[in-house]
């Protein structure tokens, strides 16, 4: 079985959680060198891994085929592109860069190259969102008219992350943070829209990076997309909640992949994650037979999935996996909103 050497620029939690248990039990991949400034954390678990004390450092080591960038957002670019430079294919954490420019210039200087860039936005691999998408594919709440995707959090006071919550460093906050999620799960749906409005603000009394955000999209067919967060939400609400011509259908945010992964699941198969005991959405529609109110219950999503089509796409040059060339227009929506919230008009992107 053909298999491909991977290094990974950090060792915190986006290494320990997201990458490197998925890297140890797939097949295609292995984990042969991790970036440790000063400790030798991955020692334990990964002790066939070199580790090296700088990513410079490990991007001279040949052998390495892929690298992950998952250091602060502040440092995509340049460390990517030092990667793209020493000939190496790219997985690069969300949010993929802090601009524009700097994605659109990344994403050039791959195809320069004739080297992968894909961003890894794992969230649409989650549950809830893998049952959005089966129902929207039903059809059962005929044309889409209005949509609401939030991720909300209970934490009111600055974390201890410097690049996160630093508001004078270029892409700290939750704009970047959680909304390049919400707004990667809205372009798959349904793709670019015409035109962006939104709030971009700081609750917290302390002077920290943004921390709520309301972003509402307008496209072409009249479907207005919202997408919410805040760190002041003590009770969840529906994460997901679509409203059609025909139906309604209101989804929790249920996906624990995160948490079993915290608490050390390794990711094996596609049973590691606990079955839901009860339902997490609620489908109400009408059709030819009349009215349903249906529980309804979501089936694991696993990261493991963005893994194998990266393997399937260097084993066989299937699809790759959200591209860089498509998550530019993530970027594109994050400006739109910065720029929005600072004129208070909507912003068209046609």
């Amino acid at each position: 079985m053909q298999q491909f050497k991977v290094g990974l620029c950090a060792f915190g939690m986006s290494g320990k959680v997201f990458h490197a248990p998925f890297l140890k039990q797939h097949p295609n991949f292995l984990l042969s060198a991790i970036v440790e400034r000063t400790k030798n954390e991955s020692r334990e678990k990964y002790p066939d891994a070199t580790i090296y004390r700088s990513v410079e450092e490990m991007l001279s080591d040949s052998d390495v085929d892929i690298v992950v960038v998952n250091t602060p957002v502040q440092t995509h670019f340049e460390f990517a592109k030092k990667a793209l430079q020493a000939g190496k294919n790219l997985i690069v954490e969300k949010p993929f860069t802090v601009s524009v420019a700097e994605a659109a210039e990344l994403s050039s200087l791959a195809r320069a190259h004739q080297k992968f860039i894909s961003v890894y936005q794992n969230r649409r691999f989650d549950r809830d969102f893998l049952q959005v998408k089966k129902v929207i594919a039903s059809e059962k709440l005929g044309a889409l008219k209005e949509v609401e995707i939030r991720f909300d959090r209970f934490r009111t006071t600055p974390g201890t992350k410097d690049h996160k919550e630093n508001p004078a460093l270029p892409g700290a906050g939750a704009l970047h943070d959680l909304g390049s999620h919400l707004i990667d799960q809205t372009m798959v749906l349904f793709g670019p829209p015409t035109s962006v409005f939104a709030d971009v603000f700081t609750m917290k009394e302390q002077a920290a990076a943004n921390d709520y955000f309301d972003i509402l999209l307008r496209y072409k067919n009249g479907l207005r997309v919202r997408l919410k967060s805040t760190v002041f939400a003590k009770e969840s609400a529906y994460a997901y909640i679509l409203h059609g011509s025909r139906g309604s259908f209101l989804q929790m945010r249920s996906d624990a992949q995160e948490q079993e992964l915290i608490a050390g699941a390794a990711p094996l198969g596609q049973d590691w994650q606990q079955i839901l005991e009860t339902a997490d959405g609620i489908l109400i529609y009408e059709d030819s037979n009349g009215a349903h109110r249906v529980n309804t219950t979501s089936e694991p999503g696993n990261y493991m999935d963005y893994f194998d089509a990266i393997a399937h796409h260097l084993v066989a040059a299937k699809p790759l996996p959200s591209p860089a060339s498509e998550v530019i227009l993530n970027m594109r929506i994050i400006e739109a909103a910065l720029k929005s919230a600072e004129t208070g008009a909507f912003v068209r992107l046609e």
